[in-house]
């Protein structure tokens, strides 16, 4: 068994990014390859933080820096194809200066499970990419929290005991060990312990490549299935994940978002799925 840690953070748009890669590598090596998340924090308090690489932060007006960030955002969009939403953006405000509760709110969901925590973690990335959600508010975590089926006591008392923020301490801890500093980053390792650190962005390439490495070459990719149609694939991803971009699933099938929507013509005119545009992009569910 292959695991991919990935150091991240709820908001971090190259992390949304990232989605497709691990979404084509879980679908590619379904039986050996599992993905978990440590959460780094991007923004312990944005009047601190500056990023002068892309622009963000050295503000004293926290509306323009919402304004650099959404800027940022669509540059990024434009390299990785993973939708964004950057009307109605403000994130930070002078009550909400960090991106550590949304961090910490998926630390509270982990402990309700690691599959149902998950799915939390990608509904805060759909909100905060895609609905220009102010992720880092108490009561729109919850309602996303509810949204994926935690049970909203126990997530509530996780987060107001102060329980889940220890855990996040701890996550904290393990980006310092690693001198993590550029998210997404990457700890691929096998169940020996033996592991490669990838920093920065990936591509699906690069995670090939160290599962191959890792594993010896014993760890094959799984092919597609030749025999099923492209429109019989991309039915049966969109039940698996609920909510996909129509990009994400193109670049599973290797296929493009053009040949797709052809192929998924029927689907929407028998409302079998639903199309759903969100910014510059689009989202498929199952009706």
């Amino acid at each position: 068994m292959i695991e991919i840690i990935e150091f991240t953070d709820p908001v971090c748009t190259w992390c949304w990014g990232s989605e497709p890669i691990l979404r084509k590598v879980e679908t590619r090596y379904p039986n050996d390859v599992k993905t978990n998340f440590i959460m780094g924090g991007l923004v312990k308090d944005m009047n601190d933080f500056q990023d002068e690489f892309n622009g963000i932060g050295g503000e004293s007006d926290l509306s323009k820096v919402n304004e650099q960030i959404a800027s940022h955002w669509i540059k990024a969009s434009e390299q990785h194809k993973m939708p964004v939403e950057t009307k109605g953006f403000s994130l930070f405000t002078k009550e909400h200066t960090s991106t550590y509760p949304a961090n910490i709110a998926y630390k509270a969901g982990q402990f309700q499970g690691e599959e149902i925590a998950n799915r939390f973690l990608r509904r805060i990335r759909e909100a905060a990419a895609t609905e220009a959600k102010q992720v880092n508010r108490l009561d729109v975590l919850k309602e996303l929290a509810i949204s994926v089926g935690l049970d909203e006591q126990q997530w509530l008392m996780d987060m107001e005991s102060g329980r889940a923020e220890k855990e996040f301490e701890k996550d904290l801890a393990r980006c310092q060990q690693f001198q993590i500093y550029a998210f997404p980053s990457y700890l691929v390792k096998d169940d020996t312990g033996k592991g490669i650190l990838l920093r920065g962005f990936q591509s699906y390439e690069a995670f090939q490549q160290a599962i191959h490495q890792l594993s010896d070459g014993k760890i094959k990719e799984t092919s597609l299935d030749s025999k099923q149609s492209l429109e019989t694939k991309a039915k049966e991803l969109i039940s698996k994940y609920e909510s996909i971009t129509l990009f994400e699933l193109a670049y599973i099938l290797e296929c493009s978002e053009e040949e797709l929507s052809l192929a998924l013509h029927n689907l929407t005119t028998k409302n079998i799925i639903k199309q759903k545009a969100v910014g510059n992009g689009y989202f498929l569910t199952i009706s």
